[in-house]
Protein backbone atom coordinates (compact mmCIF):
# COMPACT_ATOMS: atom_id res chain seq x y z
CA UNK A 1 0.00 0.00 0.00
CA UNK A 2 1.40 3.84 -0.95
CA UNK A 3 2.14 6.04 1.87
CA UNK A 4 -1.08 8.07 3.06
CA UNK A 5 -1.51 10.96 2.23
CA UNK A 6 -2.42 13.26 4.86
CA UNK A 7 -3.15 16.85 5.29
CA UNK A 8 -3.16 19.66 7.83
CA UNK A 9 -5.99 21.68 8.62
CA UNK A 10 -4.63 24.97 10.96
CA UNK A 11 -1.23 24.13 9.25
CA UNK A 12 0.85 27.34 10.28
CA UNK A 13 -0.16 27.03 14.06
CA UNK A 14 1.61 26.04 16.83
CA UNK A 15 0.24 22.60 16.64
CA UNK A 16 -0.34 22.29 12.98
CA UNK A 17 3.05 22.94 12.86
CA UNK A 18 4.00 19.85 15.48
CA UNK A 19 1.79 17.73 13.36
CA UNK A 20 3.65 18.59 9.93
CA UNK A 21 6.37 17.17 11.77
CA UNK A 22 4.73 14.07 12.94
CA UNK A 23 3.52 13.16 9.65
CA UNK A 24 7.26 13.75 8.24
CA UNK A 25 8.71 11.48 10.80
CA UNK A 26 6.29 8.39 10.47
CA UNK A 27 6.59 5.76 8.31
CA UNK A 28 3.81 5.22 5.73
CA UNK A 29 2.44 8.75 5.44
CA UNK A 30 3.24 11.30 3.97
CA UNK A 31 2.60 15.41 4.42
CA UNK A 32 0.52 15.98 0.96
CA UNK A 33 -0.79 19.66 1.91
CA UNK A 34 -2.25 21.66 4.71
CA UNK A 35 -4.73 24.48 4.87
CA UNK A 36 -5.04 28.24 6.85
CA UNK A 37 -8.35 30.09 6.53
CA UNK A 38 -8.69 33.02 3.83
CA UNK A 39 -6.78 36.12 4.09
CA UNK A 40 -3.97 34.41 6.15
CA UNK A 41 -0.59 35.79 5.54
CA UNK A 42 0.64 32.09 5.41
CA UNK A 43 -1.21 30.98 2.17
CA UNK A 44 1.67 30.56 -0.29
CA UNK A 45 4.21 29.68 2.12
CA UNK A 46 5.84 26.34 2.22
CA UNK A 47 4.37 24.35 4.65
CA UNK A 48 7.68 21.81 5.82
CA UNK A 49 9.61 25.26 6.04
CA UNK A 50 7.25 26.76 7.93
CA UNK A 51 7.61 23.35 10.43
CA UNK A 52 11.12 24.01 10.55
CA UNK A 53 11.97 20.81 8.63
CA UNK A 54 13.24 22.17 5.09
CA UNK A 55 10.86 23.10 1.98
CA UNK A 56 8.77 20.00 0.59
CA UNK A 57 7.52 21.56 -2.39
CA UNK A 58 3.94 21.66 -0.61
CA UNK A 59 2.42 25.44 -0.28
CA UNK A 60 -0.32 26.17 2.54
CA UNK A 61 -4.04 26.59 0.27
CA UNK A 62 -7.33 28.07 1.94
CA UNK A 63 -9.33 25.59 -0.25
CA UNK A 64 -10.32 22.41 2.04
CA UNK A 65 -12.60 21.39 -0.59
CA UNK A 66 -10.01 20.75 -3.36
CA UNK A 67 -7.67 19.68 -1.23
CA UNK A 68 -9.48 16.81 0.53
CA UNK A 69 -10.41 15.51 -2.95
CA UNK A 70 -6.54 15.23 -3.59
CA UNK A 71 -5.67 13.40 -0.23
CA UNK A 72 -6.47 10.01 2.10
CA UNK A 73 -6.94 11.68 5.47
CA UNK A 74 -6.75 15.11 7.60
CA UNK A 75 -5.26 16.09 10.91
CA UNK A 76 -7.50 18.96 12.45
CA UNK A 77 -7.10 20.48 16.24
CA UNK A 78 -9.15 23.90 15.22
CA UNK A 79 -11.78 25.23 16.34
CA UNK A 80 -14.96 23.74 16.49
CA UNK A 81 -17.10 25.60 13.85
CA UNK A 82 -14.09 24.80 11.12
CA UNK A 83 -14.14 21.39 12.58
CA UNK A 84 -17.83 20.48 11.63
CA UNK A 85 -17.31 22.34 7.90
CA UNK A 86 -14.13 20.05 7.77
CA UNK A 87 -16.28 17.27 8.96
CA UNK A 88 -18.96 17.55 6.67
CA UNK A 89 -16.28 18.09 3.72
CA UNK A 90 -14.65 14.88 5.10
CA UNK A 91 -17.54 12.95 4.56
CA UNK A 92 -18.43 13.66 1.06
CA UNK A 93 -14.93 13.23 -0.05
CA UNK A 94 -14.93 10.26 2.32
CA UNK A 95 -11.96 10.09 3.51
CA UNK A 96 -10.51 9.51 7.57
CA UNK A 97 -10.65 12.79 9.41
CA UNK A 98 -8.67 12.56 13.03
CA UNK A 99 -10.37 15.15 15.00
CA UNK A 100 -8.06 16.38 18.21
CA UNK A 101 -10.36 20.00 18.53
CA UNK A 102 -12.23 20.59 21.92
CA UNK A 103 -15.22 22.95 23.27
CA UNK A 104 -17.73 21.35 21.15
CA UNK A 105 -21.90 22.35 21.32
CA UNK A 106 -24.48 19.88 21.70
CA UNK A 107 -25.36 20.86 18.02
CA UNK A 108 -21.48 20.38 17.16
CA UNK A 109 -21.46 17.15 18.34
CA UNK A 110 -24.02 16.37 16.76
CA UNK A 111 -22.93 17.59 13.35
CA UNK A 112 -19.52 15.60 13.67
CA UNK A 113 -21.50 12.41 14.31
CA UNK A 114 -23.97 13.26 11.52
CA UNK A 115 -20.84 13.17 8.88
CA UNK A 116 -19.66 9.99 10.46
CA UNK A 117 -22.10 8.56 8.63
CA UNK A 118 -19.64 9.10 5.85
CA UNK A 119 -16.34 9.58 6.60
CA UNK A 120 -14.23 7.72 9.04
CA UNK A 121 -13.93 10.07 11.79
CA UNK A 122 -11.21 9.71 14.89
CA UNK A 123 -12.55 11.91 17.54
CA UNK A 124 -10.19 12.38 20.92
CA UNK A 125 -9.88 15.18 23.23
CA UNK A 126 -6.63 14.22 23.80
CA UNK A 127 -4.21 11.87 21.81
CA UNK A 128 -1.70 10.16 24.16
CA UNK A 129 -1.77 7.26 25.48
CA UNK A 130 -0.83 8.25 29.13
CA UNK A 131 -4.01 10.30 28.99
CA UNK A 132 -6.16 7.47 27.22
CA UNK A 133 -5.03 4.68 30.33
CA UNK A 134 -5.79 7.28 32.65
CA UNK A 135 -8.93 7.30 31.33
CA UNK A 136 -9.43 3.88 31.70
CA UNK A 137 -7.77 4.25 35.57
CA UNK A 138 -10.27 6.97 36.50
CA UNK A 139 -13.18 4.83 35.52
CA UNK A 140 -12.16 1.75 37.34
CA UNK A 141 -11.46 3.77 40.22
CA UNK A 142 -14.96 5.61 40.42
CA UNK A 143 -16.57 2.21 39.98
CA UNK A 144 -14.77 0.60 42.90
CA UNK A 145 -15.14 3.58 45.63
CA UNK A 146 -18.49 4.77 47.27
CA UNK A 147 -19.52 8.65 46.87
CA UNK A 148 -17.70 8.71 50.33
CA UNK A 149 -15.21 9.79 47.84
CA UNK A 150 -15.91 12.76 46.57
CA UNK A 151 -14.59 13.36 42.82
CA UNK A 152 -12.67 16.32 41.82
CA UNK A 153 -10.97 17.03 38.19
CA UNK A 154 -8.43 19.53 38.23
CA UNK A 155 -6.13 20.79 34.50
CA UNK A 156 -3.99 23.67 33.53
CA UNK A 157 -3.01 24.35 30.48
CA UNK A 158 -0.88 27.31 28.99
CA UNK A 159 -2.49 31.14 28.56
CA UNK A 160 -3.37 30.77 24.92
CA UNK A 161 -6.03 28.14 25.41
CA UNK A 162 -9.73 29.62 24.65
CA UNK A 163 -11.81 26.68 26.30
CA UNK A 164 -12.73 25.53 29.83
CA UNK A 165 -12.40 22.94 31.14
CA UNK A 166 -10.43 21.38 28.80
CA UNK A 167 -11.75 18.57 26.66
CA UNK A 168 -9.56 16.19 28.58
CA UNK A 169 -10.73 17.35 31.92
CA UNK A 170 -14.44 16.52 30.39
CA UNK A 171 -13.06 13.11 28.91
CA UNK A 172 -12.31 12.34 32.84
CA UNK A 173 -14.97 13.59 34.00
CA UNK A 174 -17.40 11.53 32.18
CA UNK A 175 -14.81 8.02 32.75
CA UNK A 176 -15.99 9.29 36.77
CA UNK A 177 -19.17 9.83 35.72
CA UNK A 178 -19.28 6.39 33.90
CA UNK A 179 -17.93 4.74 36.71
CA UNK A 180 -20.18 5.61 39.10
CA UNK A 181 -22.85 5.09 36.56
CA UNK A 182 -24.40 8.33 36.78
CA UNK A 183 -24.69 11.64 34.55
CA UNK A 184 -22.49 13.84 33.98
CA UNK A 185 -24.43 16.89 32.45
CA UNK A 186 -26.75 16.27 36.26
CA UNK A 187 -24.16 16.05 38.43
CA UNK A 188 -21.15 18.39 37.24
CA UNK A 189 -20.10 21.52 38.91
CA UNK A 190 -18.01 23.99 36.76
CA UNK A 191 -17.60 26.76 39.28
CA UNK A 192 -17.34 27.88 42.54
CA UNK A 193 -17.35 31.48 43.23
CA UNK A 194 -19.15 33.22 46.61
CA UNK A 195 -21.11 31.53 48.88
CA UNK A 196 -21.90 27.83 47.45
CA UNK A 197 -22.90 26.22 50.26
CA UNK A 198 -21.47 22.83 51.53
CA UNK A 199 -20.40 20.46 48.75
CA UNK A 200 -23.02 17.90 47.57
CA UNK A 201 -22.44 14.27 47.64
CA UNK A 202 -22.12 12.72 44.45
CA UNK A 203 -20.95 15.42 42.37
CA UNK A 204 -17.92 16.11 40.39
CA UNK A 205 -16.08 18.89 40.50
CA UNK A 206 -13.82 20.81 38.06
CA UNK A 207 -11.23 23.45 38.30
CA UNK A 208 -9.16 25.32 35.48
CA UNK A 209 -6.04 26.68 35.80
CA UNK A 210 -4.44 28.85 33.15
CA UNK A 211 -0.89 30.24 32.30
CA UNK A 212 2.67 29.74 31.11
CA UNK A 213 3.38 27.70 28.80
CA UNK A 214 1.95 24.74 29.93
CA UNK A 215 1.59 21.68 27.51
CA UNK A 216 -1.20 20.11 29.58
CA UNK A 217 -1.26 18.95 33.40
CA UNK A 218 -4.74 17.24 34.68
CA UNK A 219 -5.27 15.17 37.91
CA UNK A 220 -8.52 13.35 39.45
CA UNK A 221 -9.19 13.72 42.95
CA UNK A 222 -10.57 10.73 44.92
CA UNK A 223 -10.97 13.00 48.36
CA UNK A 224 -12.46 11.08 51.63
CA UNK A 225 -12.63 11.53 55.08
CA UNK A 226 -8.95 10.51 56.46
CA UNK A 227 -7.49 9.55 52.85
CA UNK A 228 -7.24 10.72 49.18
CA UNK A 229 -6.01 9.35 45.86
CA UNK A 230 -5.18 11.48 43.01
CA UNK A 231 -3.80 10.31 39.37
CA UNK A 232 -2.64 12.50 37.27
CA UNK A 233 -0.96 12.95 33.38
CA UNK A 234 1.63 16.04 32.74
CA UNK A 235 2.75 16.61 29.03
CA UNK A 236 5.88 18.13 28.95
CA UNK A 237 6.07 17.99 24.89
CA UNK A 238 3.07 18.77 22.32
CA UNK A 239 4.69 16.28 20.39
CA UNK A 240 2.88 13.19 22.22
CA UNK A 241 -0.17 14.59 20.73
CA UNK A 242 0.76 14.93 17.07
CA UNK A 243 2.51 11.14 17.11
CA UNK A 244 -1.14 9.96 18.92
CA UNK A 245 -3.03 11.41 15.60
CA UNK A 246 -0.89 10.34 13.38
CA UNK A 247 -1.24 7.31 14.79
CA UNK A 248 -5.02 7.40 14.64
CA UNK A 249 -4.97 8.53 11.00
CA UNK A 250 -3.05 5.18 9.64
CA UNK A 251 -5.25 2.71 11.99
CA UNK A 252 -8.87 4.42 10.60
CA UNK A 253 -7.48 4.17 6.83
CA UNK A 254 -9.13 1.15 6.26
CA UNK A 255 -11.62 1.14 8.76
CA UNK A 256 -15.30 1.82 8.09
CA UNK A 257 -17.27 5.64 7.85
CA UNK A 258 -18.42 5.62 11.49
CA UNK A 259 -17.32 7.79 14.85
CA UNK A 260 -14.32 6.53 16.40
CA UNK A 261 -12.12 7.41 19.81
CA UNK A 262 -8.62 7.14 20.67
CA UNK A 263 -9.77 4.22 22.95
CA UNK A 264 -9.96 2.41 20.05
CA UNK A 265 -7.13 3.20 17.98
CA UNK A 266 -4.90 1.59 21.37
CA UNK A 267 -7.34 -1.06 21.67
CA UNK A 268 -8.42 0.07 25.19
Amino acid sequence: MSDMAIAVMGAAGRMGRELVRAINSVDGCAVSGGIEPKGSADIGQDIGALAGIGPLGINITSDPAELMGKVDGILDFTVPAASVTFARLAAEAGIVHVMGTTGFSEAEEAAVAEAAKKATIVKAGNMSLGVNLLLELTKKVAAALDEDFDIEVVEMHHRHKVDAPSGTALMLGQAAADGRNISLKDRSVRSRDGLTGERQRGDIGFAALRGGNVVGEHSVIFAADGERIEIAHRATDRGIFARGAVKAGLWARDKDPGLYSMVDVLGL
